[in-house]
Order: structure tokens, then sequence, then C-alpha cells
């Protein structure tokens, strides 16, 4: 009897086993089978997508040409800056003669030197500024007369001119004077005691495109000190 019904169960599991699956598991399996393969496609086909784009809008672009496009942004975002030194020139006349060849001088971002006035790119703040160094003499002895002796006043301005004043006339923005000695009585240059005097300005302007800026200086220009970093002339915006 006990044998009876192992056969019997036996027999029930290998008909439940031999049954067809369910319409709605086989529906399922193939839902997902179909979703799977539908998001291959989709994630294959933006990848070439992507690199269409990329060799339509740059065809032939390695990494040198992206550091050569990424240096000429960042150049594009340079401030404008311009830095002039002073020599002096017998013929011309009441003014520094200012280079932008020769180290340290430098300018970009637009502003530049033109007939020795900077010429300003775009409006905007800006900060002016300028120096002038003069070599002197006030060494006085014992035996020298104080009459022998003068005081010169050095001046040194910087001048504007823009097209909203309405005339051909600068303005002065910036004027300096130092007062200094300079002995008058004849003698030995190297025994004499030597001093020099700088004259230095600078301040914040809101100028216009192509106003132009020049410096005058009416004294002392021969005796203008080259040396580097001690005659100068700069604009830089803000």
């Amino acid at each position: 009897m006990e044998q009876d019904c192992k056969v019997t169960v036996i027999a029930s599991m290998d008909e439940e086993s031999r049954k067809p699956a369910r319409p709605g598991a086989e529906n399922g399996s193939k839902i997902t089978i179909a979703l799977l393969g539908l998001t291959i496609f989709l994630g294959i086909t933006a990848a070439a997508v992507f690199f269409f784009k990329s060799n339509i809008k740059n065809p032939g672009r390695n990494e040198g040409d992206f550091d050569i496009h990424h240096t000429l942004r960042q150049i594009s975002n340079v401030r404008a800056a311009i830095h002039l030194t002073g020599q002096y020139n017998s013929e011309i006349v009441n003014s520094v003669e200012w280079i932008n060849q020769v180290d340290p001088s430098h300018s970009q971002g637009g502003l530049e030197l033109k007939n020795n006035e900077i010429v300003i790119p775009q409006g905007g703040l800006y900060f002016v500024y300028s120096q002038v160094s003069f070599r002197v003499s006030c060494r006085m002895d014992e035996n020298d007369d104080a009459s022998a002796t003068s005081m010169i006043h050095l001046t040194h301005r910087v001048g504007r001119w823009s097209s909203s004043f309405g005339n051909d006339k600068y303005r002065t923005i910036l004027h300096s004077v130092r007062t200094a000695c300079r002995k008058t009585a004849s003698g030995n240059a190297e025994e004499e005691g030597k001093w020099y005097s700088a004259v230095y300005m600078g301040a914040v302007f809101n100028l216009n495109k192509g106003d132009r800026l020049k410096t005058v200086t009416e004294k002392m220009l021969p005796n203008l000190e080259e040396e580097a970093g001690k005659t100068f002339f700069g604009v830089f915006a803000l």
C-alpha cells in the first residue's frame, strides 16, 4: 500500500514538470530580454553619435590642438597692461621718450604706444602711473656760498586727451612737483655730491576708448636717469 502511494506521488510530479510554462511567466521573460537589448542598443548609439559629432566639429583634432586653443583662450582673458621705459631724446621737447622694445617694457591686451602716447583700447577703469628720476648735485662745502646752490622744482605731469572733451586740448590728470637743489658753481663733477631725485605719481581713472595719455616734463631732461627701473610710464586695466 505504501509503495502504491509513492508511485502515485512521483507520477504526479512528472506530470507537473511536463506541463508547458504559464503564459504570464513566459511573457515576463521576453519583456526583460527586450528591455536589456534596447538598453544596450541605446548605449551603443549614444557613443557612436558622440564620436561622430566630435570628429565632425574638430576634424583631425589632437592633444596639441587642444593645448593651443586653451592657451589662446587664456591669453584673450588677460587684462590690458603696458609698461614703458624712458630715455632722454633732445629732439622731443618737454617730454621723456618712451620705448617699449627693451626689458622690462611690455604691453598686452590692446594697450599700445603711438607717437609717444599710450592709447586706450576699451573704456573702463585703469590705473595710470609714472615716475621720472634725475641726477642732481646738492653738496656744499664749508667755503661755498649759499647763493652758489639754487633750488629747482622738478615737475612731472600726465595729460589726457579724449573726444569727450570736445576740443583738442589735453587735461592734466596727474601732476607732481619735487624741490631739489642744483649747484651752479663750477667744479669737478667727480668730487661733487650726486643725488638722485625721483618724482612718482599714480591714480585710478575711468577712461574711454581712444583716449590718449602723454607725459610732460619741463626741466632737467638732460639729467634724466635712464637706468632700468628709475624712469617709467604705464597703465593697466582694473
